[in-house]
This record gives C-alpha cells, sequence and structure tokens, in this order.
C-alpha cells in the first residue's frame, strides 16, 4: 500500500501490523475524528496462501511472509538454534499460524490480576473476548457473537481428527467440545479463526472492512527503525520504506505492537532499555529501563509421529495424495469446502502432567499429516503427527540487541528448558502421549510411532529426544512484562513506565504466559487496550 501520507502529525502512529495493531487500528479509527497510521514492515495479505487454510504447509515451506527469526545456540537443546517464526505481513502471525482459537484458562488472567494489574482478572477480560467474537455455535456466557473475528467448528474436518478424540477417551481422558468455555481441561476438536471456508486473520477481521476510512492511513513495506523521543516523551516514529528515510509525528501516542522478540528491541533502538546494553551498542540512553527484553518465555513442543503408509485419510506426499490434493484445489477454489480448509492441526487437548495438578498444565496438538522440522522438511508418505508442551514453564530468557542496526535481527535467547522442572513434565506428558496414541482408534488404523522417537524409552533417552528435537511452537511473550514492579516495563494500562505517550500492546506484555495459543488472548489484549486509550484521550 503505497498511497501518499500527508505529513500533518497523526492523533496515534501504530508500530506493527499484526493481530494487535490491526485490532488498535480499526478500533481507534472508529471516531472519524481521530487520525491514526498504521506502520507494517511486510506487504499486504495479497497472498492466496495466507487465505486458503491449509496454505499454511506451502508458507512454513518457503518461508514467505515470516521474519524467519533464529535463537541464539540453547544449552538446553544441546547447543542448537531454535527456529522462530514471525508473520511479516498485515496480520502478522495471524496470517501464517494455525488458525486455532484457544483463551487460556480462568487462573491465568487472575494471575495477571494477583500479580499488581488490576482489571486484567478473567471476569473483567471476559468481555473483552466475547466483543472481539462472532462464534458460529452463538453467544452465551462465555462466547460472543457479532463480533469482527469469526470463530467456528472446521467446515470439513478430518475423520482422523475423531480418531484421536475417541483414542483420548480410551486413554482416560475427558472429551471436552470447548476448550473455551467452563472448563478447558480434556481432549476434543480445535475451534478455527476462519470464516466461509477461508482464514479469517485479524487483517481480514479487523483492517480490510475498515480500508477505506479516510482517518485510517496503513503503510505497507514500512520497517520501523527506532521512535522519536523528545526527552522523556515519544512524538513520533522513523521508518524505512522503499529505500527512503522518513518520520511521522504523533499528537496524542505512539503504540508499540511489534511483538515481543520486536517490541524490546524497538525500545532498546530508542534508547528506553538495560542503560548498560545501550551503552555497549553506542545509543544514547534515554530512559534506563532494566526490564526491557527481560522475562521471554515461550511453550517449547515436542513431536512423536506416527507412521501409517496405507493411512491415505492423512495429508502425505505421495501419487494418491497428489492427486486427492489437486481435486481439492479443484473444491476450494469453486466452493471454499473440502482439504484445503484444514488447519492440519485438527484437534488437541489439555491434560495434566499428574493427577495432583490444579489445572492442565499439558497442551495437545493432533496433526493429520507427519510434521518435522516446523513443516520446513518434506517428509514422504502418510500418517499423523501429535505435539506436547508444557504450558506454564518457569524457563525465562532475553531479547537483546545483536547491533545497533534497526534491519538487524534481534538477539533472540528462550534459555528453553533453563529451569528443571519444564523437562521434568515435558518427559510426564511424552510418556502420556505415547500412550494416547496407542490406544485402538489409532492403533486399529495401522499406526507405528516413527523410529526417530521410538527408540527414545527410558527417561534419559526421553530427555535427550526432546533436547535434540524440541522447539518452539510458537508462542514467544513476557519481553516488556506488564505490573508495578522496577523490573517490570509497563503498567496496567499498558503505559511504559517512566515514558509518557508510548504504550506497549502485544504478547509481549504478558506477566506469564498463558494456557495454550496466543492469538486470541493478544486479540483480547488490544481491545482492551482501544477503551484504555479512548479513556485517557478523554
Amino acid at each position: 500500500m503505497q498511497t501518499p501520507v500527508n505529513p500533518a502529525p497523526f492523533d496515534y502512529l501504530i508500530i506493527g501490523g499484526g493481530s494487535a495493531g490491526c485490532v488498535l487500528a480499526a478500533r481507534l479509527s472508529e471516531d472519524p475524528q481521530v487520525r491514526v497510521a498504521l506502520l507494517e514492515a511486510g506487504p499486504s495479505d495479497s497472498n492466496v496462501l495466507i487465505h486458503c487454510p491449509l496454505g499454511i504447509a506451502a508458507l512454513a515451506l518457503t518461508g514467505q511472509a515470516n521474519w524467519k527469526f533464529e535463537t541464539v545456540p540453547q544449552a538446553g537443546l544441546n547447543g542448537r538454534r531454535g527456529y522462530q517464526p514471525r508473520g511479516k505481513v498485515l496480520g502478522g502471525s495471524s496470517s501464517i499460524n494455525a488458525m486455532i482459537y484457544v483463551r487460556g484458562q480462568r487462573e491465568d488472567y487472575d494471575h495477571w490480576a494477583a500479580e499488581g494489574n488490576p482489571g486484567w482478572s478473567f471476569d473483567e477480560v471476559l468481555p473483552y473476548f466475547r466483543r472481539a467474537e462472532d462464534n458460529a455455535r452463538g453467544a452465551d456466557a462465555f462466547h460472543g457473537t457479532g463480533g469482527p473475528l469469526h470463530v467456528m467448528d472446521l467446515i470439513s474436518p478430518n475423520p482422523l481428527g475423531a480418531r484421536f478424540v475417541e483414542a483420548a477417551r480410551q486413554a482416560g481422558y475427558p472429551v471436552n467440545p470447548d476448550f473455551n468455555g467452563a472448563s478447558q481441561e480434556g481432549v476434543g476438536p480445535y475451534q478455527v479463526t476462519h470464516r466461509n471456508g477461508e482464514r479469517c486473520s485479524a487483517a481480514k477481521a479487523y483492517l480490510t472492512p475498515h480500508l477505506a476510512r479516510p482517518n485510517l492511513q496503513v503503510l505497507t513495506g514500512a520497517h520501523t527503525c527506532r521512535i522519536l523521543m523528545d526527552q522523556r516523551r515519544a512524538i513520533g516514529v522513523e521508518f524505512v520504506q522503499q529505500g527512503q528515510t522518513r518520520q511521522l509525528m504523533a499528537r496524542r501516542e505512539v503504540l508499540l505492537c511489534a511483538g515481543a522478540l520486536q517490541s524490546p528491541q524497538l525500545l532498546m533502538l530508542s534508547g528506553i532499555g538495560p542503560g548498560s546494553q545501550l551503552q555497549a551498542q553506542g545509543i544514547a540512553t534515554v530512559h534506563n529501563l532494566p526490564g526491557v527484553g527481560q522475562q521471554l518465555h515461550d511453550h517449547l513442543d515436542v513431536v512423536q509421529v506416527l507412521e501409517a503408509p496405507q493411512l491415505k485419510e492423512s495429508i502425505g506426499l505421495s501419487a494418491s495424495g497428489a492427486l486427492k490434493t489437486a481435486k481439492a484445489i479443484f473444491e476450494w477454489r469453486r466452493h471454499r469446502t473440502g482439504l484445503l480448509t484444514s488447519n492440519a492441526a485438527e484437534a488437541g487437548g489439555f491434560i495434566k502432567s499428574a493427577a495432583t495438578e490444579a489445572t492442565a498444565d499439558l497442551q495437545l496438538h493432533f496433526v493429520v499429516a507427519k510434521l518435522v522440522n516446523h513443516a520446513r522438511t518434506l517428509v514422504l508418505g502418510h500418517g499423523v503427527s501429535s505435539h506436547l508442551c508444557v504450558l506454564r514453564p518457569l524457563s525465562r530468557g532475553s531479547v537483546q540487541l545483536a547491533s545497533p542496526d534497526p534491519l538487524d535481527a534481534p538477539r533472540i535467547d528462550p534459555n528453553f528448558l533453563g529451569h528443571p522442572d519444564d523437562l521434568r513434565r515435558l518427559v510426564l506428558g511424552f510418556r502420556q502421549m505415547r500412550h494416547l496414541l496407542q490406544q485402538p482408534a489409532l492403533a486399529s488404523l495401522g499406526t507405528q510411532e516413527s523410529a526417530r522417537s521410538a527408540c527414545a524409552r527410558s527417561d534419559a533417552e526421553i530427555e535427550q529426544f526432546i533436547r535434540n528435537h524440541g522447539d518452539t511452537i510458537y508462542h514467544p511473550v513476557g519481553s516488556c512484562r506488564m505490573g508495578p514492579g522496577a523490573s517490570d516495563v509497563v503498567d496496567a494500562r499498558l503505559k511504559v513506565h517512566g515514558v509518557q505517550g508510548l504504550r506497549v500492546v502485544d504478547a509481549s506484555i504478558m506477566p506469564r504466559i498463558v494456557s495454550g495459543n496466543t492469538n486470541a488472548p493478544v486479540i483480547m489484549i488490544a481491545e482492551k487496550a482501544a477503551d484504555m486509550i479512548k479513556a485517557d484521550a478523554v
């Protein structure tokens, strides 16, 4: 989008066109008297692979619309570098994710509030989840209708998802048809952010319907380099677009929505962060804020693959699979139904590593294909796979500047398995996942655990398998943590401590990661932030 930009100041400048940025742009521009600009480093979301749900496989393989970050070598992963995909496109990661709609547990948000963040308890955030939602099942005490984000059951579910749920029931787990209802625990199908057989990203839900608003300016290919400061007040942004360095000014606020990896990077590039780190990069300290970039954490994931050469219901690379895919392309183009409406991770669940746990502490994602290496490696044949992650890991890492060049990637260190409790729970969960996958509902299909993991039998062998093969399931949070303490970055209204005219609105503000996928919570955070911004402007 290269429309001319009026150089006059905007009321609000939003950095990052991901889930949070799209929500803020839509909500703040509802007032025709308010001028809003949204800056996104990536392109518009015109790629058909974004809108076709199963296009995620091709996006993963090609790396399109993706920052394709990597971590520093991880001691907990036997020195391997982890892969950190992040959406580089309008809609951000909501344009390249698996579209699973999960909020987390009541206790997650009550914990946020108990940490000194008034207004963030579950009962206080639930109205924002409901306001955002247009759930095809209808409205109830937990769900909304009429919101921008369409949520629904898969239109053409793969029968293997039901097989997984039945296997879980056979293994003794409760079946739960709604992970976002009264209780999260159990196993069942995931609801997804789809509409009419297409992805419903934050961009499609919130931004696309309002692009014609005269008070909303959307700039793509606009890489923000720094926030412009007047003493300790944010007054604008500097960005590069088509090789030209440009500036825009903000009358009211700059809203940083670049995500858990790039929001702290931009704060530090702007002189806001740990003074010693800034000095080491030759950046003048505007405000010494030690918590910037600290407390990064993520859901570490490990996968078991089941081989099933004759399982043609699965999505696989074979002659029959190619023929089925060709037919599916025609069906999707004509009717928006069929195989290509799959999000691949169609079912899953939330289980306990031990009966003594108060709530589920593990999450499962069941994929109707053999998935390894973030789908970046082509795997021949048919089968299924199941993912496992610890919901509330104790390991904490950091985001730092690798250099003062804003076009360089940040230095990302999640410190995976830095706390021994995370590995302990993963080992327990790995055994439970294996037991589930061996139940008759799946075993009767001729499935066999892949040799890659089947040889891991003892705890020590399972530990090494996790260290050799585990990696993120794409939920980095916490690097601009919300709270009242000296090590926190934003307050309960998401204002950066010690700085005027600047808020952070994205997953980086989470005091502790939610118990599940993070996209729906980020949309909720932005919905709530929009109300706070409007109220503070009066």
